[in-house]
């Protein structure tokens, strides 16, 4: 499993994207909720900038989903996927 810090915030960048896109939300519609600026999230979904855990929380919240589950789903991407035979 890859845990350098750039592997991380684009694993958790693609995990937010995901999440929120599956909601049907803009970014800034997100931003607006979160009480951030659009073009942090931005930032964060390029795998650009890494949230601290007071934002994850934020984050998670303005979506409606747990943040334990956007973390698992960052550890998910991380992993190593394996061909079929």
């Amino acid at each position: 499993m890859a845990t350098d810090s750039k592997s991380v915030q684009r694993a958790f960048g693609e995990t937010l994207r995901q999440a929120r896109v599956g909601l049907g939300l803009s970014q800034q519609d997100l931003a607006l909720e979160a009480e951030l600026d659009r073009t942090y999230i931005s930032l964060l979904e390029r795998g650009q900038r890494q949230p601290t855990i007071t934002t994850l929380i934020v984050l998670a919240k303005a979506m409606g989903v747990d943040s334990t589950e956007l973390l698992k789903r960052t550890v998910a991407a991380l992993q190593p996927r394996h061909k079929g035979l």
